[in-house]
């Protein structure tokens, strides 16, 4: 008899990160609500979500993982809604009720198919089955399919992100929390049935088109925002954007490393969104330094030579990888070669030395992780090549937004991007149209008006 609950190397990590930040943040609740006379509703609905995301990611049956993933949204949706009063919680809380029952009966089609295309409801032996067969069925490309679309829709993908933005109206616990963990749980689907992936290529494809828009455009919307926040949630969307363009470029160590680092980051950010201010007045007190052409051009020829001496410690998998760490350390260098003066050279080695470390960091991560995540496999050179294109080209976009951002055609941009490219807009009307929201405060305040009118 199969078991109906496994563990894994891989669940033993995710474990570990989901005990760390059931661990914080329980903690953090347990003193900043000490004052809310709802704190035990709240504790109460906490626990049961962080209970909830054990369960699923334990599950081996298809049954039991998906009620473990309903179970997860509707205990969400309690801490959503843990000021019900507040208009703007309730049209996120709205929001998020429909893309999850969205994602649920699609999860559930999907499990429907993957049953008949295997014969069973184990999820180890269905993904066994997977990894040794060549092709898949049209019911097998159907469920695959399925899958990226539900991982996509958990992970706030655009155009349906506008929940993430406005989920702020709750405690900063739950937005620590939603974006260091729950909203991981699309990568982490894709991840346990990888093997599909491999067998899918108009999945993969969709995964990797509708990810990478998505990332390019909330990266570049991030950049506009004042409200720390919305910042932030403007990030997730972006980082988890990536997380999915390496799972559909076949990098799942990359994937699994980025999974784990922007969690732990991102409970760190919200915990400590307060002292924010701060440091944007510190920030702000500095000076300022607009660099020039020569500066960028010797920050990637260092950049270049640090990743290329990574590269022949431990090999990089991938072309894309490559040129985001060469871009990432590009970005660390910057300030210190803008500012002339005669600490430059000391500012210079002591930033590059900060980006050696965070390659060594990246290096090690990936090396303990390799045998852990699935079996990494690039699928497509030449996606491989487009994507890291696509990447240089967000780094050019993101550095004309933010230096010649008043240049007419940049600044047309600017504007479109500082409204969201009225993406959430038009999904607010369409959601509102297909399930209408009411404000319940609004509508209390009505019924009362009528009684008192009776009388």
């Amino acid at each position: 008899m199969n078991s109906l609950l496994t563990i894994s190397s891989l669940k033993l990590v995710l474990l570990a990160l989901i005990a760390l930040l059931a661990v914080v943040i329980w903690r953090y609740s347990a003193t900043a609500l000490a004052g809310e006379h709802d704190k035990l509703r709240f504790m109460r609905a906490l626990a049961l979500t962080l209970t909830a995301t054990v369960f699923t990611l334990l599950s081996n049956h298809l049954l039991l993982f998906w009620l473990g993933w309903c179970w997860i949204s509707l205990s969400l949706q309690q801490l959503l809604l843990f000021y019900p009063e507040r208009p703007r919680a309730q049209l996120a809380a709205h929001k998020k009720a429909l893309t999850a029952r969205a994602g649920e009966i699609l999860l559930a089609a999907a499990f429907i198919l993957l049953y008949f295309e295997f014969g069973t409801a184990d999820i180890s032996n269905l993904v066994t089955q997977a990894s040794l067969q060549q092709s898949l069925s049209v019911y097998g490309h159907v469920a695959t399919m399925l899958l990226v679309v539900v991982a996509l829709i958990k992970c706030a993908q655009l155009p349906l992100h506008g929940w993430l933005i406005q989920v702020v109206e709750a405690p900063t616990p739950v937005s620590a929390l939603l974006h260091a963990g729950i909203i991981n749980l699309g990568g982490i689907l894709l991840l346990l049935f990888s093997p599909l992936l491999e067998l899918s290529i108009p999945a993969v494809m969709l995964l990797l088109a509708t990810a990478l828009i998505s990332t390019i455009l909330a990266a570049l919307i991030m950049t506009t925002r004042i409200s720390i926040k919305v910042r932030l949630a403007w990030s997730t969307i972006a980082q988890m954007g990536l997380m999915l363009v390496e799972i559909a470029l076949g990098l799942y160590t990359l994937a699994l490393l980025h999974l784990l680092a922007h969690s732990c980051y991102k409970a760190y950010a919200f915990l400590h969104s307060g002292n924010a201010v701060n440091h944007y007045l510190a920030a702000q007190l500095a000076e300022q330094t607009e660099p020039r052409a020569r500066h960028w051009l010797l920050a990637l020829l260092i950049a270049s030579a640090l990743v290329m001496l990574a590269h022949q410690i431990l090999p990089l998998s991938s072309l894309s990888s490559a040129v985001l760490l060469v871009l990432a350390v590009t970005v660390l260098l910057m300030p210190s070669l803008a500012r002339a003066d005669r600490r430059r050279p000391l500012r210079v080695m002591l930033a590059a030395g900060y980006g050696v470390g965070l390659l060594t960091l990246y290096s090690g991560g990936k090396y303990m992780l390799q045998n852990i995540a699935p079996a990494t496999q690039l699928f497509s050179t030449l996606a491989d090549v487009f994507t890291s294109l696509v990447f240089a080209g967000l780094f050019v976009m993101a550095v004309l937004l933010r230096y010649h951002s008043r240049h007419r055609t940049v600044n047309r941009v600017f504007i479109w991007l500082n409204a969201g490219g009225y993406l959430d807009e038009w999904a607010t009307r369409i959601t509102l149209k297909i399930w209408p929201y009411h404000n319940k405060k609004t509508v209390k305040a009505s019924i009362l008006s009528n009684v008192e009118s009776i009388k």
